[in-house]
């Protein structure tokens, strides 16, 4: 009887330890969670840079315009 409780007790330690084992990779490394936050800011960068250039800028102060200017 001892026996299977036993080894009952040492497989549920044993799932137990590969969920644990499992969960470490889930996320980023520092190194690779820096490298996004890199790419992130670089592309906000060049959206802001098209979004203020003088043609797209013309463009939506158009169309808030014509939606401003709309009759209900």
């Amino acid at each position: 009887m001892h026996r299977v409780v036993r080894a009952r007790m040492r497989a549920m330690a044993v799932r137990a330890w590969a969920r644990v084992a499992a969960r470490r990779d889930d996320g980023m490394v520092t190194s690779e969670y820096a490298m996004g936050i890199v790419a992130a800011v670089a592309f906000a960068v060049v959206l802001y840079k098209v979004v203020t250039s003088g043609q797209v800028s013309a463009e939506l102060q158009a169309i808030v315009k014509r939606a401003l200017d709309a009759r209900m």
